[in-house]
């Protein structure tokens, strides 16, 4: 009997000058990027706590906390590998994951696709494992207002 677990993530970052914009481990070409400790990367983020939620491990606040200098400007990508080896250290399997990334600029679509394969490529999955949207948050709210990004993602975890 497969076994099943489910996690969602969020993350939000605020949008400044002077910093690269990465989504799911691509770099956007736009004017502003995400402030964070780390890269910043909202989309790669809001996985590994759906992840780890799935998992009960808390967050990834407790693993790369932004007070520890080691974690400066890491690339989140990196930090997903690490986050996945306790997925399957514990035995589990990855069946599917979906996110939505809010943001009024710039436009995603055009990018969506690499970002499902450099996610793919870290979890060794099928980029059509992988659903990634993009949306506005119609004007409203710190997205809207385009101060920041923010990410949402469930993910199916798979025990046989």
């Amino acid at each position: 009997m497969t076994q099943l677990r489910i996690g969602n993530g969020y993350d939000i970052h605020r949008l400044v000058p002077g910093r690269d914009l990465i989504l799911g481990g691509v770099k956007i070409p736009h004017s502003l990027g995400l402030l964070g400790h780390s890269d910043a990367d909202v989309l790669t983020h809001a996985l590994m706590d759906a992840l780890l939620g799935a998992l009960s491990l808390g967050d990834i606040g407790h693993y790369f906390p932004p007070s520890d200098p080691q974690w400066a400007g890491a690339d989140s990508l990196k930090l997903l590998e690490q986050v996945y080896s306790l997925v399957q250290e514990r035995g589990w399997r990855i069946g599917n994951v979906d996110s939505v990334i809010v943001a009024e600029q710039p436009k995603l679509k055009p990018h969506l696709a690499a970002m499902k394969a450099k996610l793919a490529g870290v979890l060794g999955l099928e980029p059509d494992c992988i659903g990634i949207k993009a949306t506005t948050n119609e004007k409203l709210g710190p997205t809207g207002r385009e101060e920041g990004i923010a990410a949402y993602t469930v993910a199916l975890l798979l025990k046989d």
